[in-house]
């Protein structure tokens, strides 16, 4: 069964043990998920549309964080859903070549999609606590412990420093805790620390016309890209037990569906994808760059979380600008990426593509990251330190320019109250000193 196919280069010395899939025979393989995934998409979003504006489901807009200039239909998300769904069951039907051999995605991965959508969509709809919200992403990444993705991640991390799974951690009495179990247990809290992460951080960059499903498309094509990498690397010796095809096949879904999607919802859009598309799109995210783990590859998982970097940057700028301010997590503001270029550049436009740019720069250096380290087996130093670099550039502005907000509302607001104090009206209140997020 054992079968190389003709790659670009010189043979290695000795073959190694397995099948090696070519980047073409999956592409041509898979190609029906792709289209099934982009035509289902672009033709039930009209209807996802009418039904949302028949139901009242409609976004308002505020002209602080709602830029839009009239209501908008939420549920987008609800057509990015079946696209996904319906792509992911046609690989049942898939038998071209070898590709038939390969894995399909398993049902804990689906499982994890319809408690994402579910939960996203009843918050659409009811404006579910955040807690509430929460649990159901818990309950899709405890969907995704059954597959043992954590556990394998966490092994790849953690043997360097506590040996092989089959080794001894702890002897109580007669009983020894073996590595395993400690694996297990943080590989599971790694699951949820992916999910709940990786949802959250879509869902707060969905703020601008098309936003969130561009980047998406662009993370949705880096993270092909490594998956044919690895594919073109990696020989597969048990392929009903690899994650392969699933890799290829959710990011070839995920593409399609965000390509379908793209142009009810690029600016000026006539549907937003609501927490049940921003969550979903999130939730596929990290499922895939977990996935690039199944072998103990954290240096891949490193590489698909530099092409996962512009929700995670913008996450990270949130959670500190609510903390100096000294609000909850999931409070909202104006103060995200999308909103300071948004009045930088002084178009919704401009400040989307823009961001598509920033996108597509992190897409590149986690697949020159990937790629450097599936083929020539060295760090890849440079390439992290590169994408550290950019990272650490885009957030120091985005503090910067947040804070000279603040620093200028609170300028007008002394100025106020100076004013007052100056004409007798009013008895100006002290305004405690405070580091401005």
């Amino acid at each position: 069964m054992n079968r190389l196919p003709a790659l670009v280069g010189s043979a290695p010395a000795t073959e190694p043990e397995g099948i090696l899939f070519g980047p073409l025979e999956l592409l041509n393989g898979y190609a029906a998920v792709f289209l099934v995934a982009f035509t289902v998409t672009l033709m039930t979003t009209p209807l996802v549309r009418r039904i949302a504006v028949e139901a009242g489901i409609i976004d308002m807009p505020d002209r602080q964080r709602k830029l839009h200039s009239y209501p908008v239909a939420y549920l987008g998300g609800l057509a990015v859903f079946l696209g996904v769904l319906l792509s992911l069951l046609a690989t049942s039907f898939l038998t071209r070549g070898d590709v038939s051999l390969l894995r399909a995605v398993p049902f804990s991965v689906i499982v994890g999609m319809v408690a994402i959508t579910f939960t996203g969509l009843a918050d659409d709809i009811w404006k579910w606590d955040p807690r509430l919200k929460v649990a159901g992403q818990l309950i899709a990444a405890a969907a995704l412990a059954i597959e043992d993705i954590g556990p394998r991640l966490a092994e790849g991390a953690l043997t360097p420093f506590f040996g092989a799974p089959e080794d001894t951690l702890l002897h109580i009495g007669e009983f020894a805790i073996r590595n395993a179990t400690l694996f297990y247990w943080i590989g599971t809290a790694l699951v949820a620390l992916f999910v709940v992460g990786g949802c959250n951080a879509t869902n707060l960059i969905d703020g601008l016309d098309g936003l969130l499903t561009g980047t998406t498309t662009i993370m949705a094509l880096s993270l092909l890209a490594i998956s044919l990498l690895m594919a073109v690397h990696e020989p597969v010796s048990d392929p009903e037990q690899s994650l392969v095809g699933t890799r290829v096949v959710l990011s070839l879904a995920l593409l399609g569906a965000t390509l379908g999607f793209l142009p009810y919802n690029f600016n000026p859009a006539m549907i937003f994808l609501g927490d049940c598309g921003s969550l979903l799109m999130g939730y596929l995210c990290v499922v895939i760059i977990m996935s690039f783990g199944e072998r103990g590859q954290t240096e891949l998982v490193l590489a698909g979380l530099v092409v996962f970097a512009l929700p995670i940057l913008d996450t990270i700028l949130a959670i500190i600008r609510r903390r100096l301010a000294g609000l909850p997590f999931h409070s909202a503001d104006s103060n995200h990426i999308h909103h300071l270029l948004k009045r930088s550049l002084g178009t919704v436009r401009k400040a989307v593509l823009t961001l598509y740019g920033i996108a597509a720069a992190f897409g590149v250096l986690g697949v020159a990251m990937a790629a450097v380290r599936l083929f020539t087996q060295t760090r890849v130093l440079a390439v992290v330190a590169l994408a550290f670099a950019l990272f650490a550039f885009i957030s120091a502005i985005a503090i910067k320019v947040a804070r000279q907000a603040v620093w200028q509302l609170q300028a007008r607001t002394d100025d106020r109250s100076m004013s007052s104090a100056a004409t007798g009206v009013g008895t100006p209140t002290p305004l405690a000193p405070r580091d401005p997020a």
